[in-house]
């Protein structure tokens, strides 16, 4: 199969998405974050999503040419309008404005609404980790998960993503949807005509399945149970419910063309350690106690194997979806 450096699938993805109607700053910003999460093995938010993106932003379920805007509600408090645009922009605003008001406010929050899938939630909080601070992002997405006990998706996957800075080396992250597994380990099996696993998803009635067809067609298995309902309750009043995004079972799906914008919303939260009385060094405190123990490690740890092997060796792309993404 082919391979491609960081830099050429970057190049790639940029350039299909401007055929696509998309503007080259924007294309740059969804390149590098689907790269980032391929880099990372979480393939189900890399290079697969590309033929979907590029389907959106050709009929304008997603706009290719769409800036997003800032404003301070309150000091420590910002709403950002993703104008129906791809979310990475919008997300890149956050990260970029959030670390001042954290610093001097102790603390700094960003809603975004009419937004659209996020990728990898880890990221954004990795980077304000980067520069010193303690992170949280929360999304919604559009409905895959029902309430426990019912039958009708009213939650999405909803991803939690947290990041702690650590002295001289790289961040913890913890990134996680509520779901069993992450949607997009399911496209990218029906990309790829495989079967998933017994105990991920729901076909729509309600039995369960292992056609990714029919999975995507019903609803995903929580993580928890009915924990996991109840934490996706909580990240869909935090994303959509504070920001005024549409909730999941408003929001047309990320995975095709048709419909209007998903409208859905993200929530980033960051903290100045330094005014809580935490530091890094008491972080690390942590980390190494659960680091010296024989056969655990941190969140994240393979990701950044991944990551760091990709970097050497690039990234293999199946010869289907590289035709695909060439054909755009």
């Amino acid at each position: 199969m082919p391979v491609l450096t960081l830099a050429e699938a970057e190049e790639l993805v940029a350039g299909a998405l401007v055929k696509a109607k998309t503007d080259p700053e924007n294309a740059k910003s969804v390149a590098r974050a689907l790269i980032a999460a391929e880099a990372g093995g979480l393939k189900g938010h890399g290079l697969s999503r590309v033929p979907t993106y590029a389907a959106q932003a050709k009929v304008g379920k997603v706009d290719g040419f769409a800036k997003p805007s800032l404003e301070w509600k309150k000091p420590a408090a910002a709403a950002i309008d993703a104008a129906n645009g791809f979310a990475f922009p919008a997300v890149d605003l956050a990260v970029k404005e959030l670390p001042a008001a954290a610093r001097k406010n102790g603390i700094a929050a960003a809603g975004i609404h009419r937004s659209h899938h996020c990728g990898a939630a880890g990221h954004p909080v990795e980077k304000l980790a980067e520069v010193g601070l303690m992170a949280l992002m929360f999304a919604n997405t559009p409905g895959a998960i029902a309430p426990w006990g019912g039958s009708k998706a009213v939650f999405g996957t909803n991803p939690i993503a947290f990041s702690c800075p650590l002295p001289g080396r790289p961040p913890i992250v913890v990134d996680l949807s509520l779901s069993k597994v992450a949607r997009g380990n399911i496209l990218a099996a029906k990309q790829k005509n495989e079967k998933i696993p017994e105990g991920w998803a729901l076909d729509a009635d309600g039995k369960p399945t292992t056609d990714p067809n029919a999975a995507l067609a019903g609803t995903m298995l929580p993580l928890g149970d009915a924990k996991g309902t109840a934490l996706a309750l909580m990240v869909e009043l935090l994303a959509a419910g504070l920001t005024s995004a549409n909730y999941a079972a408003d929001a047309s799906s990320f995975l095709d063309a048709k419909g209007p914008p998903p409208g859905t919303g993200q929530l980033l939260i960051a903290f100045d350690p330094s005014a809580f009385g935490g530091g890094l060094d008491h972080f690390a405190a942590l980390a190494a106690s659960i680091e010296g123990q024989p056969g655990a490690r941190l969140p994240g740890a393979r990701r950044l194997a991944l990551r760091e092997k990709a970097k050497e060796s690039g990234l293999t792309v199946s010869d289907a979806l590289l035709a695909e993404i060439k054909a755009i």
